[in-house]
This record gives C-alpha cells, sequence and structure tokens, in this order.
C-alpha cells in the first residue's frame, strides 16, 4: 500500500536521489507548485538489517540458556552458579548500554553498530574456549559489553530514518528479531550439540555475525546522503517538526521526564524478559522432564507468539496515532493492553499441562515485546533527536544493573526452593502494570504542549 505526502516541488520533477535534491521541499523559482508525490519504501531496508542485528543479538545470548543443563551436569555447576554467570553478563551489558548509546551519538552508527556487533561476535565464540565458571564469567562479560550497542544504535536509526507516526512500528519490527533468534537458537543449537558438542553451538552462531557487519558497511548511509532514498521519502522522514539541536551532558539528560520514563519502562520489564531467556528452558526441564530435543517446539511457540506481540504492540500504538490519538496516549494505552495480558503467567508454574504452561508463557512473552517495543519508542517521542542513544543507554544501564541482582537471586532463590518457580512467575506477572502506573505519573500529561522531540502531547 503506498503512502502519500505533500512535497513542494517544481511540475514534472522526478523522485531523485536525497543527495541531489537539495532539501526538504524543494521550491523552483518564486512560484512553488504543491503535488501529490508517492514516497519509496528504502527506510524499510534499514530497518530490515537492524531486525537481522537483534536476531542475532538474541541467538547469541540465548546459547548459554539452552545448553544449561548440559553444561550444569559436565561442569558441575549448582544454580547459583548458573546465576552469577549470567549476571556478570548483566552487569557488562549494563555498562555496555550506557557506553555505547554515548559512543554511537558521538561516531554515529553507521561505524558504532557494526563494531560492536563484530564485538559480541567475538565474545560469543570464545566461550567454547572455557572450561570453568570464571571461564564463562569472563565470555560472558565481554558479550555483555558489547552487546549493549545494538539497542541504543538502532532506536537512534529508527529516530533518523522514520517519522513519529511510525517509530514504534518501526521498533516493533526490529525487536522482533529478538524472539526470531530465540526461535532460530532452539532449532540451531540442540543440532550442533549432538553432532559436534556444545563449543560447536557457540562457535557456529557467534560467527554469523561477521556477515551482517559486511552487509552493514556495504549498505547503510545516514538518510540525506543516501544514493536510493528519494527526496519525496526524505521528505517524509523529516515531516515533523525540526527543532534546534544542542549536544546535551549527560548529568543534563536526568532533568528530563523522557529519561525517567525510559529508566522505570525498561527496569520494570527487562528483567523479566531475561528470565524467560536464560531460565524457561531449566523449567520446562525442571517441571516436565523435557531435555534439549523436547524443549525445541514449546520454545518456538513460545517466542513465535513473541513476534507476533513485538509487531503487534508496534501496529497498535502507531494505529491509534493515525486514527488521532496523541502519541504519549496511544503509548499509554498499549502498555495498559500489554500488562493486562501478562498477569495469567502468575499460573504458568501450578498447571499440570506443559502446553498451558508454554500458552501462558508464550502470551506473556508477547506482551511483554509489544511493552518493550513502546518503551524504547517513549524515548524518541520524548526527547532531541541527538540525545536518543544517550537516553536508551542510561536506561538499559539501570535496567541490567538490576538484572544482576535478579539474576543471582534467581539463582539462589531456586537453590533454596528445590527449583520451585512459582514465587518468580507471580513477580513476572505484575511488574509491567506497576512500571506503567509511574511512567504514568512521569510523562508529560495530555494538553501541556511539545516535547523536546517537537511531539504534541
Amino acid at each position: 500500500m503506498s503512502e502519500q505526502i505533500i512535497a513542494d516541488a517544481a511540475p514534472g520533477q522526478s523522485a531523485e536521489p536525497a543527495h541531489k535534491a537539495g532539501g526538504i521541499g524543494t521550491t523552483v523559482g518564486k512560484a512553488a507548485v504543491t503535488v501529490s508525490k508517492t514516497i519509496g519504501r528504502y527506510r524499510w531496508t534499514i530497518c530490515g538489517l537492524l531486525f537481522f542485528s537483534t536476531t542475532i543479538n538474541y541467538m547469541d545470548r540465548q546459547v548459554l540458556g539452552l545448553l544449561k543443563s548440559t553444561l550444569m551436569g559436565d561442569m558441575g555447576w549448582t544454580e547459583s552458579d548458573f546465576g552469577d554467570i549470567v549476571a556478570a553478563f548483566s552487569l557488562a551489558y549494563a555498562f555496555g548500554y550506557i557506553g555505547c548509546g554515548r559512543l554511537m551519538d558521538k561516531i554515529g552508527i553507521r561505524i558504532g553498530l557494526p563494531a560492536a556487533v563484530a564485538g559480541w561476535s567475538f565474545f560469543a565464540c570464545i566461550h567454547a574456549l572455557m572450561g570453568s565458571v570464571l571461564g564463562f564469567k569472563v565470555a560472558r562479560a565481554g558479550l555483555g559489553l558489547t552487546e549493549g550497542g545494538n539497542f541504543p544504535a538502532s532506536i537512534k536509526a529508527v529516530s533518523e530514518w522514520f517519522p513519529a507516526k511510525e517509530r514504534a512500528l518501526a521498533t516493533g519490527v526490529f525487536n522482533a528479531g529478538s524472539n526470531v533468534g530465540a526461535v532460530v537458537a532452539p532449532i540451531l543449537v540442540p543440532i550442533l550439540l549432538v553432532a559436534y558438542g556444545w563449543q560447536a553451538a557457540f562457535l557456529v552462531t557467534g560467527g554469523i555475525g561477521f556477515f551482517w557487519v559486511i552487509a552493514w558497511l556495504l549498505i547503510y548511509r545516514k538518510p540525506e546522503e543516501h544514493p536510493k532514498l528519494t527526496a519525496e521519502e526524505l521528505a517524509y522522514i523529516r515531516s515533523d517538526p525540526v527543532l534546534p539541536q544542542e549536544n546535551i551532558p549527560w548529568i543534563k539528560l536526568l532533568s528530563y521526564r523522557g529519561t525517567w520514563a525510559n529508566i522505570v519502562g525498561t527496569c520494570f520489564s527487562a528483567p523479566v524478559w531475561w528470565f524467560y531467556l536464560n531460565w524457561v528452558p531449566g523449567f520446562l526441564n525442571k517441571q516436565y522432564g523435557v531435555n534439549l530435543f523436547g524443549a525445541m517446539l514449546p520454545l518456538i511457540i513460545i517466542y513465535t507468539m513473541a513476534d507476533f506481540g513485538s509487531v503487534g504492540g508496534g501496529w497498535f500504538s502507531s494505529h491509534l496515532i493515525k486514527r488521532g490519538v496523541k502519541p504519549l496516549r496511544a503509548r499509554k494505552l498499549t502498555f495498559l493492553v500489554c500488562g493486562l495480558c501478562v498477569l495469567p503467567v502468575f499460573f504458568a508454574s501450578t498447571v499440570s499441562n506443559m502446553w498451558v504452561a508454554v500458552l501462558l508463557i508464550g502470551i506473556a512473552a508477547s506482551a511483554h515485546q509489544g511493552y518493550s517495543a513502546n518503551v524504547y519508542t517513549i524515548v524518541s517521542d520524548t526527547m532531541p533527536r541527538n540525545a536518543v542513544g544517550s537516553v536508551v543507554g542510561i536506561g538499559g544501564f539501570c535496567a541490567y544493573f538490576v538484572g544482576m541482582f535478579v539474576s543471582m537471586g534467581v539463582g539462589r532463590l531456586l537453590d533454596a526452593t528445590n527449583g520451585n518457580y512459582q514465587v518468580l512467575f507471580g513477580i513476572a506477572s505484575v511488574l509491567y502494570l506497576v512500571g506503567l502506573a509511574i511512567m504514568h505519573f512521569i510523562l508529560p500529561k495530555t494538553g501541556s504542549g511539545m516535547t523536546p522531540a517537537g511531539i504534541e502531547v
């Protein structure tokens, strides 16, 4: 379905590359004529690249959780050991998030994002060389530090390549890569484990990222510099109000409501997602006695459902905006729907039928992804464009610093309760609505004017 914009252009002027177009809305002489132009869709190619980097990101980080039972058996780990290894990733990811967020704002995403992907691909591969808890902590820390660059860079790319009314959908699309990665990993890892051993699972999945780096460097440019982007599509991308850009110090970012809303939204959702990624395979093994091959289909179902939630959550808030709902109100309504959908996961550990548990976790995972897509979009709705990467980085730092303690606590709780997951699913079921309640009081009230991003509240 084609989209239309109104642009100033000379009669009969054809679409040409943006870097030759001379700006948004070209005026020829003194008598410009307003005409309707069909815009292109090249921005979605960029979104596709972000989708694949996110797919690789999550595939690499999920391998450890899938191999949990194998590694615990081979190396004699306890649940606390495994929790501490996950915590090492969380702590490093927190610093990677905040550091890479600022770095992306400084050096740009054309170089910054492929550097991050190459870094985490290297650290994913070296897991194969480790043989102790300490060794895995080092490998996980390196992986976390470099994987922290993906989301700040991707959110920044969306803010540069999409107008406000499409950002939640674009975020949902690339964020769906996290679920595709979580689907691909349970298919690849068991096959590699049986055929070549657990080391091959880390080497093969880690090596894929290097191919993505090559593709990105060949394809990506800034919108204004891209030879395949038409003037009409560039005008559509830049159709939001243009505000003066300033270099905002980190400490000043803490005075913005959007920064604190992102911190709260991420802190109350991201640790739950990590719990699903790292402990659901073990939960299925403990609760229902399924091995890695037996867990393949349940995990594929869970993360396929999450895929629909990621795109659906982005589509829902974008749909509301196109129907006239103010952007921040649309985000809040989406948060509410997603938060309500998470509540039934409370019963996941109490049902006797595995497929009922899979359905409950799948619904919760789907709702999480819809929720998180809009948490990220809140940043581009409320912050100046040149601060987006930094703010996403601050939110991620806080969430994954908290996630370090959550991971350590999960391991120790499971050791203390002999693998009882009921308390964990109970906590996970309510955190999203608590986060929404706090964000509601932080975000600007409807009718209070414009956000620093130029979005009407």
